[in-house]
């Protein structure tokens, strides 16, 4: 698979800070932003980098693909960040996805069930593998359909790396403007990833209250 060279050019846009207490700070990622720094000098500029010189206490507990937008949550210290890191581990926090996939989905809804691996040669691409995957699961809900193209919800029930890309091509419905595993006629009908982390809800680190956090979709 031949993928054109990558060209680092964060957005400038100030961050976007959804909730902060003394435990929590959410924060709506831009896309095209990495989540955490890249190995190379040029890739340090990301979305802990630009947290840290407002917030220098911030701890990163997960992460967003560079191109996704959305709901990002970073601790604050390290009781809340080992608190979190456990209920994405144990699958507590529930995470809601928007996107806009190519073609029109029949079905109102579903559930993905298919093992996603590395695919090591074109790294850092990932691939459906029955035999050697760990198991992913998406459930995905239409909201509206358009001409040539559908809205739809994603809820994931495991947090592979690209499980939602990946999910949606494997069923036929790539996700517009994705420029890892869209044709070039699915890159070119939109100017971005069409994807976004909408809402995440999670336990409180003290106390442990429910909180449900939503960033506006911006596509």
């Amino acid at each position: 698979m031949g993928m054109k060279e990558f060209i680092y050019k964060p957005p400038s846009d100030p961050l976007e800070i959804i909730f902060q207490d003394d435990h929590l700070l959410i924060v709506d990622k831009p896309s095209g932003l990495l989540s955490v720094p890249g190995k190379a000098i040029e890739h340090a500029d990301c979305l802990e980098t630009r947290l840290k010189s407002q917030f220098p206490d911030a701890l990163s507990v997960h992460r967003l693909d560079m191109d996704t937008s959305g709901i990002m949550v970073f601790a604050c210290n390290k009781v809340a960040q080992r608190h979190l890191g456990l209920q994405f581990e144990k699958r507590i926090i529930e995470k809601t996805y928007m996107a806009r996939v190519d073609g029109v989905v029949a079905n109102d809804s579903g559930e993905i069930n298919l093992p996603l691996i590395g695919d090591w040669p074109n790294r850092p691409l990932q691939m459906v593998d029955h035999e050697r995957g760990k198991p992913a699961m998406t459930q995905w809900r239409v909201l509206v359909r358009e001409q040539n193209a559908t809205r739809i919800e994603l809820s994931p029930k495991t947090g592979r790396s690209h499980q939602l890309r990946v999910h949606m091509k494997a069923i036929g419905h790539t996700i517009l403007g994705d420029a890892f595993y869209g044709t070039a006629v699915q890159v070119a009908a939109a100017d971005r990833l069409q994807l976004h982390a909408q809402c995440l809800a999670l336990r409180h680190p003290i106390g442990g209250a429910w909180h449900r956090f939503a960033a506006s979709v911006p596509f």
